[in-house]
């Protein structure tokens, strides 16, 4: 028998770890792209859609799927999927199923952590920068180019961060991860609730023909012309935020909930924790930066744009919004605000930097537990083994121009075919009877029955859509050789250890291709 693992001490730590999790960069600075370029509030309906069709059944499939494992001991997708795949193809047939999903686990976690955690950086930078007021009378768009040239700041940065994340990861489950997240993220909804408390009495603070309650008006008027006209477009955007806001198709939700006992409940918890992403995301990240944005419209609208109207305007916006507009055209709303400015610049970035950390503080742990688990490297030395990864996957990042972008875009692929074999593996090849059981053991709610053909045909079928969606972009594209090898080489690495992972535990039942154990 495997010996007992660390499991998470109370309910609450649970639950705010898994929304930690599931609250990221994509809550604050992605939704409102998604938001402002895809027509407002004609984005919103099937955002609501792909959340309740697709959003929560995969989320309770990987919440089960983690439970699972955890009861052989496992926190890694290669032996989870290993297992639930077996139980009705032969182990033979069972371990490539794992072994493809382990692979894509791995290589999605390094290489999404090789940009990202350099994104987390950058919103430490400009908390500090708000606050000592750096870029203050100055260019910010010019700010922000000299900043991502010191190589030397950016790397200060990314390593106050990482090094925390790897302290935090390295003292174990309930003793480190469960108690950095109980003080993080109320805090994160402390500031968020500020912020977007502060927006609401802000008004019109330059022209009184721009309120934030044309932001308002703008998010949540539902603009039937604009889906009706844009409707796959913007319909493959909806699905793709889904995923990404509650971090679906990586592999990190199964690992927090191997940590669960075999009678934990995994039905309301997963829904709790999808209603807490939703709130930060929703309520909080779509009440500020566009409503913020269009009240200070006149301060970073060109005037050309300004005269002609509050639709051409809007949609100036929506053009310019994405990861860049925060660290160029928001910096110029703080320094309009005058001194109040540096304060509200430094919750906004510091608040990106809480949402960010919580987030890759649940990929270090799968890397960690990859290399605790199936290596036997202890925890305090794999956390840092995980460091020096992230500090040569990370490399590229700065010093190669245009590399980020590439892999970002073969990430979102992977992400959406990795959750495709969540609902292959976790329902179909484990058989829906024994995930149907499986979702109600120790559940403090009943799934309703009409769940369940979701679950088997509408869930796959809208997965359908931003799975081809992604490849669609990836067609034509040509990958430059520093990324290529990258992803080539983790593709080996994930493969690798995976099938070894596998191998190890159960290499009996594979030479005999038959199961044996069982728990």
């Amino acid at each position: 028998m495997e010996q007992q693992r660390d499991q998470w001490a109370t309910k609450i730590g649970l639950i705010l770890a898994m929304a930690g999790n599931a609250v990221g960069l994509g809550n604050f600075v992605r939704f409102p792209t998604q938001v402002a370029q895809n027509g407002g509030g004609a984005f919103m309906v099937p955002y609501f859609i792909a959340l309740f069709f697709l959003g929560i059944p995969v989320m309770w499939i990987e919440w089960v799927a983690g439970r699972y494992g955890g009861k052989y001991g496992h926190g890694t997708l290669g032996p989870t999927y290993y297992l639930m795949a077996r139980e009705r193809v032969k182990p033979k047939s069972a371990l490539w199923w794992g072994v493809i999903s382990g692979m894509l686990a791995f290589s999605l976690t390094v290489l999404l952590n090789s940009y990202y955690l350099h994104l987390i950086g950058w919103s430490a930078a400009y908390s500090y920068f708000s606050a000592t007021g750096a870029y203050f009378g100055q260019n910010t768009g010019e700010f922000f180019g000299n900043y991502l040239g010191n190589h030397a700041q950016v790397m200060l940065f990314w390593g106050i961060t990482v090094i925390l994340l790897a302290i935090a990861v390295g003292q174990g489950v309930s003793k480190g991860i469960e108690r950095w997240v109980k003080v993080m993220m109320p805090l994160l909804y402390v500031f968020a609730i500020i912020m977007v408390g502060y927006v609401f009495v802000l008004g019109s603070p330059i022209d009184p023909n721009w309120s934030t309650i044309d932001g308002f008006r703008f998010i949540w008027s539902p603009n039937w012309a604009y889906l009706k006209d844009h409707f796959a477009t913007v319909m493959l955007a909806a699905t793709g935020q889904i995923f990404f806001t509650l971090s679906l198709g990586m592999g990190i939700i199964q690992n927090y909930a191997s940590y669960l006992g075999p009678d934990d409940d995994v039905a309301l918890s997963g829904l709790a924790t999808v209603s807490l992403n939703e709130f930060a995301e929703v309520v909080l990240g779509g009440s500020l930066a566009v409503p913020l944005a269009t009240a200070y419209a006149p301060k970073i609208v060109p005037p050309d744009v300004l005269a002609q109207g509050k639709s051409e305007a809007l949609a100036w916006i929506g053009q310019k919004f994405g990861l860049g507009f925060s660290y160029t055209s928001l910096p110029n709303v703080f320094v309009s605000m005058g001194d109040i400015g540096k304060l509200f610049g430094a919750m906004w970035f510091l608040l990106l930097w809480f949402a960010g950390f919580t987030s890759a503080i649940a990929m270090y742990n799968y890397l960690t537990a990859l290399l605790e688990e199936d290596l036997n490297i202890k925890r305090k030395v794999g956390t840092w083994v995980v460091l020096v990864l992230y500090f040569i996957a990370g490399l590229p990042v700065v010093y190669i121009s245009g590399y980020m972008d590439q892999v970002d875009a073969w990430v979102s692929f992977q992400l959406t075919l990795l959750a495709l074999f969540d609902i292959i593996v976790a329902v179909y090849l484990f058989k829906p009877d024994n995930f149907w059981k499986e979702l109600h053991q120790g559940a403090y709610m009943k799934v309703p029955g009409w769940y369940k053909p979701i679950l088997l045909y509408i869930a796959p079928i809208l997965l359908l859509i931003p799975l081809i969606g992604s490849a669609r972009s990836l067609v034509g594209a040509t990958l430059e050789w520093p990324a290529r090898l990258a992803i080539i080489f983790m593709w080996i690495i994930g493969a690798v250890e995976s099938y070894y992972s596998i191998k190890r535990k159960y290499g009996e039942e594979l030479e005999k291709n038959e199961v044996i154990i069982r728990v």
